[in-house]
C-alpha cells in the first residue's frame, strides 16, 4: 500500500514537472481557451434579439443572462472532464507497441494515465485560476447571486466527477485499439456526439422531447450540462442527491469497463521486436 502510494507520488511530481518544461506554450494554449467566450456572449444577444427593439424573454427557462453564465460553467466543467489526446495516447501506445513497457514494468498502465492526468489539470488550474476570476469577475452582471452551501458542495463534487467520467470514458474509447488496428475515426465521431451529448453546444434542456429525456440518460450529461445546471439552481436538493448518486454509478460501472477491457486486450495483445 505505501510502495502504491510512492509510486503515484513519483508519477504525479515527474507529470507536474514535464508540464513546466514548457511553461510559455502550455500558458499560452490555456488563456487561448478563454476567448470563445467573447463569441458565444455574442452570439446568444444576437438569438435572443438583446440588440434590437424587441428582445426574447427566455427560451425554455433560460433568459439570455442565464444563457451566458451556463456558458461560463461549461468552460469550468470542460475545464476538468476534457482529456485531450488521452484516447488517441492510449491507441497510438497500442498501435507501436509502446504499451510494453507497462507490461513489462511493475506499473499499472490506467493508474499512471490517471495520475498524469491529474498533473496535468493540477498545473492547467495553476495557470487558468487568475483568468477564471477575472472573466467571472467581468462577466459577473450575467449571475442572479451565489447558491446556498449544499448547491455549492453539490457543484464541487459534479465537477471533481466530472473528470473522473471524463478520464473513464476518454480511457476505455482508446483501450477499443486491442480490437481494432485504427479507431481514430471511431474517437473523431465521439468527440463530434460528445459536443452534443454533454450539452456544451447548447443545454440539454432545448432539445426536444423525448431527445432531451434519452441523452440525459447518458453519462455525458455529467461532463459539461451537469455542473452548470447545478450552479444555476435547475434542480432540487432532493434531485441533487439522486443525480450526484446516479453519477456514482456511472463511475463505478465505467472502472469496471476499463478493467476489463484492459484485461481482454493484453491477452489478445502481441508486441515483437525490440
Amino acid at each position: 500500500m505505501i510502495a502504491n502510494l510512492r509510486t503515484n507520488w513519483i508519477i504525479l511530481k515527474t507529470s507536474v514537472e514535464e508540464r513546466l518544461v514548457y511553461r510559455g506554450d502550455f500558458i499560452f494554449a490555456t488563456l487561448v481557451r478563454f476567448l470563445p467566450i467573447v463569441t458565444q456572449i455574442f452570439l446568444w444577444g444576437a438569438i435572443y434579439g438583446i440588440y434590437t427593439t424587441s428582445p426574447i424573454g427566455s427560451i425554455k427557462g433560460y433568459n439570455y443572462q442565464e444563457m451566458v453564465a451556463y456558458y461560463l460553467l461549461v468552460m469550468v466543467g470542460r475545464a476538468f472532464s476534457s482529456m485531450p489526446g488521452l484516447s488517441n495516447g492510449i491507441a497510438n501506445d497500442v498501435r507501436d507497441g509502446t504499451i510494453k513497457k507497462y507490461l513489462v514494468q511493475p506499473i499499472d498502465m490506467l493508474g499512471y494515465l490517471f495520475w498524469a492526468r491529474v498533473a496535468h489539470k493540477l498545473v492547467y488550474y495553476l495557470v487558468a485560476i487568475g483568468p477564471f476570476v477575472l472573466v467571472f469577475y467581468l462577466c459577473r452582471e450575467y449571475f442572479s447571486g451565489v447558491p446556498d452551501a449544499f448547491t455549492i458542495t453539490a457543484w464541487i463534487l459534479s465537477l471533481l466527477m466530472a473528470f473522473l467520467v471524463g478520464f473513464l470514458i476518454e480511457s476505455l474509447i482508446g483501450l477499443i485499439a486491442f480490437w481494432f488496428l485504427e479507431v481514430s475515426s471511431l474517437i473523431f465521431i465521439y468527440m463530434m456526439l460528445n459536443y452534443f451529448l454533454s450539452g456544451h453546444m447548447i443545454p440539454l434542456d432545448l432539445f426536444p422531447e423525448p431527445l432531451s429525456h434519452w441523452m440525459q440518460l447518458l453519462p455525458f450529461k455529467y461532463l459539461a450540462y451537469f455542473p452548470g445546471a447545478v450552479f444555476l439552481g435547475k434542480y432540487t436538493n432532493e434531485e441533487l442527491i439522486f443525480e450526484l448518486s446516479i453519477e456514482v454509478v456511472w463511475i463505478v460501472v465505467l472502472f469496471v469497463m476499463n478493467r476489463v477491457a484492459f484485461h481482454f486486450g493484453t491477452k489478445r495483445y502481441s508486441a515483437f521486436g525490440g
